[in-house]
């Protein structure tokens, strides 16, 4: 889960529970001043209503302005929009407390022909610690608002950090990050700003090497080898074409796994037969004896690769075979998904993992030929393409096996 789900989730909870809270504490706080205006207008109604019963004009109003009630005129204004929430009627008196629109609760008593409706003017002190109260809570919500839009500009650069990196990642090593803010966000663009920089400058330095070693090796080996025809046949002639071809071999593919590693290549994807694959693979070993090599398609299917480096990464694993196999043939085993190269040989000392790394062999393959590129690149090919390479042992044999 990204960042900003997560930024937003705890943003919607706490959002909610403050909508939750604010109108909780909007009820309890109503429904306590109500409880306590009830009890109130209760409490006094009995003394009020001996004034309104003795016709004691001059004492009532003096009692109300004792208690702070405030006595209303409009009664039938306030009537039309207030609901009765206590009633208590005899045969000749009536107390009412009502609950106005606005909120506001209202004593009204009546006895025979003579009514009047008060209300308590203190109230107006309790609503107004309540509107308080509603506008520090609607500033929390704001507060939290803010706050929400400030984490996701904060955010946003770093969305915008991780994708340049992926970028980067992916062989764009032109990229840079545009960043004016003085945050330490703008401090880590300002970083990667510079390490991509020093990555770019070191990558350009190693292509140019690559280029140049390549390019000066190629040359050399040419002449070498078109001098090695000119020499009369012998066992060292022999022995001096193959050191030629190998180091060229390993020219070739020291530049293509050092391509690999920097994603300067973009795989031209196209749909092939796995015995295409093998044959292609096979050509470029330049094998001369036949029986070196058993080839099973067992069943023969597509795959969509490109065909120039899978091609490559197959003839390494058959090479790998012929050239550290104890008994001849080695055997090419094709059935749907995967292609299996197996080879009569001792148990790897180590895993796997350890030999597809560059210029490395086991203990037991120092005094036989190799230059440990081949299973490297082979990895690497086959990762490029999100095919599988594993390897069993069974019967004397070595299996390496390409899962597509």
């Amino acid at each position: 889960m990204s960042i900003f789900s997560k930024v937003l989730i705890l943003f919607l909870i706490s959002f909610s529970l403050m909508i939750v809270v604010s109108n909780e504490t909007n009820k309890l706080t109503q429904n306590t001043i109500e409880s306590l205006l009830k009890e109130k207008y209760i409490q006094v109604s009995d003394e009020l209503f001996t004034y309104l019963s003795n016709n004691n004009k001059t004492a009532l109003d003096k009692k109300l302005l004792e208690l702070k009630f405030k006595t209303i005129e409009d009664k039938e204004h306030y009537f039309k929009s207030s609901q009765v929430i206590y009633n208590y009627e005899t045969g000749l008196s009536l107390i009412n407390i009502l609950k106005h629109e606005d909120d506001k609760y209202l004593l009204y008593m009546k006895y025979l022909d003579d009514d009047i409706l008060v209300i308590d003017i203190s109230q107006d002190e309790n609503f107004a610690k309540k509107e308080l109260l509603n506008y520090m809570i609607l500033a929390d919500i704001t507060i939290l608002i803010i706050l929400f839009l400030i984490i996701l500009k904060m955010i946003y650069p770093l969305r915008e950090i991780s994708k340049s990196i992926m970028s980067f990642g992916e062989g764009d090593h032109s990229l840079r990050i545009k960043n004016s803010s003085k945050d330490e966000i703008g401090e880590v663009a300002t970083t990667f700003n510079s390490m991509a920089t020093n990555i770019e400058e070191l990558i350009t330095s190693r292509e140019t090497l690559l280029r140049d070693i390549g390019h000066e090796l190629k040359t050399p080996i040419s002449k070498s080898k078109f001098a090695a025809e000119m020499i009369e046949d012998s066992k060292y002639k022999s022995i001096l074409k193959r050191a030629l071809r190998e180091i060229d071999e390993m020219t070739s593919e020291l530049l293509d796994l050092e391509k690999l590693n920097a994603n300067q290549y973009t795989l031209e994807i196209q749909k092939f037969s796995c015995e295409t694959l093998i044959a292609e693979s096979l050509s470029k070993l330049f094998i001369e004896d036949e029986t070196l090599i058993d080839v099973k398609i067992k069943s023969d299917f597509d795959i969509d690769a490109d065909l120039r480096y899978l091609s490559i990464a197959l003839k390494n694993l058959i090479d790998n075979g012929l050239k550290y196999s104890l008994q001849k043939p080695i055997y090419i085993v094709a059935k749907y998904g995967s292609i299996v190269v197996k080879s009569r040989g001792e148990k790897l000392d180590k895993a796997l993992e350890f030999y597809c790394e560059a210029f490395t062999q086991g203990d037991n393959s120092r005094n036989q030929s190799g230059y440990g590129l081949g299973l490297s690149l082979v990895k690497r090919i086959l990762d490029k393409h999100k095919f599988k390479l594993s390897h069993h042992y069974e019967d004397g044999f070595n299996s390496f096996t390409i899962s597509f």
